[in-house]
């Protein structure tokens, strides 16, 4: 708790909408939030200490004066919120890891104006479409109009007195084509603006209505005979086709939306943002934040919008997003849409993949290069998984094995930092039970582990996994309860048939995602539990009966039993030998009572 008196700090903080800022000894900023109440939520970092994560107990440990800025509704403390964020970039506040300068394709102000693409953005009255995340995208679009409409790419001052007194001569790209040499007054500044008409539908998504003008003009040049103008136009509506069906993902009705969506783990955070525009994709970037404070999804999407858009300078009215955001007072221009079917769907969906696929690569990287971060990120989310207090760090899953209740044998595998420990591995012979009782030999396989750990002080597991129902669980809570350490360790069972996972005192199962990497771990273990135990299961039986058949010949005692079997490895071989081969481990006497025995067997 920090050592100023936050009682008095509240009683000055009214119930208002607006932003807080957190000052440390220092004065510095160290983290700025929002709230429709302000009072309520600051009160909630000090009358709710307990409940809060361990970083946000740090972060209250510094706070030593509160500052809050009153406004008039949610929707503006969005805004301002983020605004102080960006300027100050306070220690505990999320923020966007993207600073990198975008592209944009630029109309100049000036006479035949120049198109290109740059990444300064000057308010010059230039028009500027973008930015673009893609520059690949960008280049698309530039090369697309260039191949539509000729024009000039030269940085000369056009002014119609320069042009008028012949300054300038035409150059190679007029006599390829590419421009119509404006520059000696060949073309008419308002043909070239006509041009610009259309340039500037494309860039802002309305391909349709270029589409459709193209059209109109295509159908006049064929009723004119016009047929050289009439195959230009048709090569134009062509290329424009080829342009559309690599943009167009939705009706064309969806006009000038934004699309946001979010994916995340216990770390990051992942933001993506799709602009549509006539049912086009026009931009689409992924950007990714570092949780400080544990953030939900909620709170991090609704931090990021504002951000997104302010790059982006988006003034879309709708915005497509996948959940409630719990803004209030949202002003009549924004619509936040949550849809469940249709285009707006699908864009939505569209959206969730993009991102989904942009954090399975971003983390796959990370943990390429830090396998420890995989590591940490699969144990936390077991721990989330399975409602643990801990980390799972050392894992232990016990498995029966028998017969009919012939040779009974346990074995246990461990598992540390989820991966396998096969030095750790241990297997028992039962010794107390007699006949086919799984759960008594549970129960003592459970118990003769522990007792022993207990006895040599080795460190517990954080969990303990049985293969098995509710029986065997119960069988092996019974001797930990023996021992005194029921509640030192998690203890599950799990069954096969369902995969259902049981703990004790829960009538109901734990069902866990069929593909998550909690439940693989823990199938992993069964596996490994079950192939350790069967295999030593195997061996023991083999020996077993081996020996006991030996041991029933007459005249033929232990040693000379174990001699036979290290000698010639199995029963099979003892009796495909010679006898000059026997006579070398048995007397005559031995050798004669083993050729009867397998006579009469």
């Amino acid at each position: 708790m920090s050592e100023f008196d936050y009682k008095e700090e509240l009683k000055r903080i009214p119930h208002k909408p607006g932003v807080y800022q957190y000052f440390d000894k220092g004065g510095e900023l160290i983290y700025v939030g929002k709230a429709k109440d302000l009072r309520n939520r600051v009160g909630s970092y000090f009358v709710n200490d307990k409940q809060l994560n361990s970083k946000t107990r740090v972060l209250v440990r510094k706070i030593q004066r509160i500052a809050f800025t009153i406004v008039d509704t949610e929707i503006d403390a969005w805004l301002l919120e983020n605004n102080l964020i960006k300027k100050h970039k306070p220690r505990y506040n999320v923020m966007l890891k993207d600073d990198k300068t975008y592209p944009w394709i630029v109309i100049k102000n000036e006479h035949f104006p120049r198109i290109y693409w740059t990444r300064k953005y000057i308010k010059d009255g230039s028009r500027y479409f973008g930015p673009y995340a893609s520059v690949g995208m960008m280049h698309i679009v530039l090369d697309t109009i260039r191949e539509l409409f000729p024009l000039r790419t030269c940085n000369l001052n056009l002014a119609p007195q320069n042009i008028a007194k012949g300054k300038y001569k035409v150059c190679l790209e007029y006599q390829i084509g590419n421009c119509k040499g404006p520059c000696e007054g060949f073309q008419e500044e308002e043909d070239y603006n006509q041009n610009l008409s259309d340039i500037k539908d494309i860039l802002n998504g309305k391909i349709s209505v270029v589409t459709n003008r193209l059209k109109t003009q295509l159908n006049d040049a064929i009723a004119e005979l016009k047929f050289e103008v009439a195959h230009s136009l048709k090569a134009k509506l062509d290329k424009l086709g080829n342009y559309q069906s690599k943009s167009t993902v939705v009706s064309s009705s969806i006009s000038n939306v934004d699309v946001f969506s979010i994916a995340s783990d216990e770390s990051y955070a992942f933001v993506n943002f799709l602009k549509v525009m006539n049912g086009v994709v026009i931009q689409t970037q992924t950007l990714e934040m570092k949780k400080r404070l544990d953030e939900s999804d909620v709170e991090l999407l609704t931090l990021a919008i504002p951000e997104i858009r302010s790059r982006f300078k988006s003034v879309s009215r709708e915005i497509i997003v996948p959940f409630d955001l719990e803004i209030e007072s949202v002003p009549e221009y924004i619509k936040f849409t949550v849809p469940k079917v249709g285009d707006k769907f699908k864009l939505l969906e569209l959206s969730l993949k993009n991102v989904a696929y942009f954090k399975k690569e971003r983390l796959t990287q990370y943990e390429r290069l830090n396998p420890e971060l995989k590591t940490e990120r699969i144990l936390l989310q077991m721990q989330k998984d399975l409602r643990l207090n801990v980390l799972p760090r050392h894992i232990e899953c016990f498995d029966n094995s028998n017969i009919q209740g012939n040779f009974p044998v346990s074995a246990i595998v461990v598992f540390k930092d989820a991966k396998p420990s096969k030095k750790d591995y241990r297997h028992f012979n039962v010794k107390t039970v007699e006949g086919p009782n799984d759960f008594a030999t549970m129960e003592e396989a459970v118990y003769r582990r522990y007792k022993r750990v207990l006895d040599e002080e080795q460190p517990l597991p954080q969990l303990i996994i049985i293969d098995g129902g509710k029986g065997q669980l119960s069988a092996a809570l019974k001797s930990l309860r023996l021992l005194g350490i029921e509640k030192q360790a998690t203890v599950i069972g799990i069954a096969k048939r369902l995969e259902e996972l049981f703990y004790p005192g829960d009538q109901y199962p734990l069902y866990l995602d069929k593909k998550s990497e909690t439940l693989r771990i823990i199938q992993h273990l069964r596996d490994e539990a079950h192939r350790f135990g069967i295999t030593f299961h195997r061996n023991q039986r083999s020996r077993k009966t081996f020996v006991s058949e030996l041991d029933n010949i007459p005249g033929i005692g232990k040693t000379t039993v174990e001699r036979l079997l290290k000698q010639f490895k199995s029963v099979k071989r003892i009796k495909e030998q010679s006898d000059e081969e026997l006579k070398k481990v048995l007397n005559q006497k031995q050798l004669t009572a083993l050729r009867t025995y397998f006579l009469e067997s």
